[in-house]
């Protein structure tokens, strides 16, 4: 089967922190379908949403409790019909969040293994403390603090990577895997268009868990051989029967070599990957709970060698600076309070042009910025809270700390969507579950300038994906990649070249192109900053973009 998803463009939308109907404080499914005109108008194809599934909440529903569900506080299976019947009508496909890597300890299956049931019990990795004493092995939870919790009403231990509550599965269990294949099968019988499959590039353990050299574990149990075999069954078992649904996996700590498999079509595994090695460039010395620019140079090496490696190989990127995971992009790699139009476009641009699939998360497109809380205590994510405190053992001070969790916290994507100036931002009646970003009055869709202007700017650039086979389809060339200021490439398709630019910094940048680019056919196709005439010795101005169109 041939698909064809390389000029879709999807949104991502984080349900709890959306739209509430209820008053209650956290979003749900009527929320996002009284919304979908809002996305319609935008222009997307496909709507990803977190998941809403039954969830004890203590990972904000990434600890599944029941797969085949819907938590009461996101709605009714009414609702969810309803969703997905209007996205439909107004052509927005649907993709849901799948999590198969573990479970809440509250999961039916848990439940069971805790109860004494020897069929459930091999559903996990469930081990022994070593003859001294220690733990099975010296992984560390990917959480802070070790990958191994007591597995009640025993000596042993059960593994799991993230927060105690979620159980790792054992995918070298047939049972597990079939349980798993059946969960996305019935969900595609729901009218699903699409998937986003999180960390799935860890579910292939050995079955040993033997110490890792290094005290961390990654190495063990990151884009392992096996892997590969179980995400092809899983192609096979499910959504690779049919060829309307596009797939996406998020890839922790993964490689250019391991992504081609995962992404080329031969591989017969999933449409494109989420890697983040370009979102650790602001990581000192690897460590994410530090403060430090972010490295320009590094930026670029990190997007150049994907677009270069995975286009060789034949696989595909997914493209994004945002999701519920991250800070937010312009407060991360600009300034947008100085420059909040030209940052939010630059970085639009920088993405939505290069080869692969956009993804907009909820209010990039109007350009929300990180809340900048002042104190812990506005901040509900475990993540960011064991962080805390390990910052504090660590010997630094309250405010240090903090300023570390303001910068890096999962909570910075999370802050409930400004939809208006008005009470709440026009969220909620009631209390958020999370605080609103103070910036909410001067942040919303209602504002002309320029949360509008940028909403328009993401309106061209996905006509434009659509418009133009040298966006879509085009083979990607990094152009003067040292520059210290400006990410220059070019995307080529059948004899057209579009040269994009992009300056990432205040101030003004200049750039000598080669003559042979500086073609007087050359037309602006998208800019930020006005019409502008293609020359040799190019000047751009602050966080400036621009991309010329050459036949």
């Amino acid at each position: 089967m041939v698909k064809a998803f390389e000029d879709l463009v999807v949104y991502q939308a984080y349900p709890k922190s959306w739209q509430d109907t209820t008053g209650n404080g956290k979003g749900d499914l009527k929320g996002v379908t009284q919304r979908l005109p809002y996305l319609a108008d935008l222009g997307i194809d496909l709507l990803w949403l977190n998941p809403f599934y039954k969830s004890p909440q203590k990972d904000n529903g990434y600890d599944i409790s029941d797969y085949k569900s819907i938590d009461p506080d996101y709605g009714t299976w009414q609702d969810l019909d309803e969703l997905v019947q209007k996205a439909g009508d107004l052509g927005i496909g649907l993709m849901f969040d799948m999590v198969l890597n573990h479970v809440s300890t509250d999961h039916d299956w848990f439940q069971k293994a805790v109860a004494g049931d020897p069929y459930y019990q091999d559903f996990f990795y469930i081990r022994p403390a070593k003859e001294d004493g220690s733990l099975p092995s010296n992984w560390e939870s990917k959480f802070g603090g070790p990958a191994w919790a007591p597995f009640p009403g025993s000596d042993d231990y059960y593994l799991c990577l993230y927060d105690k509550s979620q159980a790792d599965l054992n995918w070298h269990n047939p049972n597990v895997r079939q349980a798993l294949y059946d969960v996305v099968n019935f969900w595609i019988d729901k009218g699903v268009k699409g998937f986003r499959f999180d960390v799935l590039n860890v579910i292939g353990k050995d079955l040993d868990l033997k110490d890792a050299e290094d005290g961390v574990g990654k190495k063990e149990y990151t884009d392992t051989p096996i892997v590969h075999e179980w995400i092809r069954e899983l192609n096979q078992e499910s959504f690779g029967r049919r060829d309307d649904l596009v797939t996406v996996g998020e890839m922790s700590s993964t490689t250019i070599e391991d992504s081609i498999k995962y992404s080329n079509p031969d591989y017969q595994e999933l449409d494109m990957v989420f890697s983040f090695h370009h979102l650790k460039v602001d990581y000192k010395n690897g460590d994410k709970w530090t403060q430090m620019d972010f490295d320009f140079q590094e930026l670029k090496r990190v997007l150049n060698d994907w677009q270069v490696g995975l286009t060789q190989g034949g696989g595909w990127n997914a493209l994004f600076w945002n999701n519920h995971d991250q800070p937010r992009a312009n407060s991360r790699f600009g300034d947008p309070k100085n420059y909040p139009y030209e940052t939010a476009t630059m970085l639009a641009t920088t993405i939505h042009l290069l080869r692969g699939t956009p993804y907009i998360y909820q209010g990039e497109e109007i350009g929300m910025t990180n809340p900048n809380f002042d104190s812990i205590d506005d901040y509900q994510d475990v993540e960011s809270h064991n962080a805390y405190k390990a910052l504090l053992d660590r010997g630094l001070n309250p405010d240090q700390a903090l300023g570390i969790i303001q910068d890096k916290s999962r909570d910075n994507g999370r802050t409930p969507m400004q939809w208006t100036g008005g009470d709440q931002a026009g969220f909620t009646t009631g209390q958020p579950w999370l605080n609103l970003a103070p910036n909410y009055k001067e942040v919303n869709t209602q504002v002309p300038d320029p949360s509008q202007k940028i909403f328009a700017y993401y309106q061209k650039l996905i006509r434009l994906r659509k418009d133009y086979k040298v966006i879509s389809h085009g083979d990607y060339q990094g152009i003067q990649l040292d520059h210290d200021r400006i990410f220059a490439y070019l995307r080529i398709y059948q004899g057209q070249k579009l040269l994009v630019l992009n300056h990432f910094y205040p101030g003004q940048a200049n750039i000598s192109l080669d003559p042979d680019l500086v073609d007087q056919s050359a037309k602006v196709l998208i800019s930020n900053s006005g019409d502008r005439t293609l020359q040799e010795d190019f000047t751009m101005g602050p966080y400036e973009s621009v991309a010329f169109l050459i036949d």
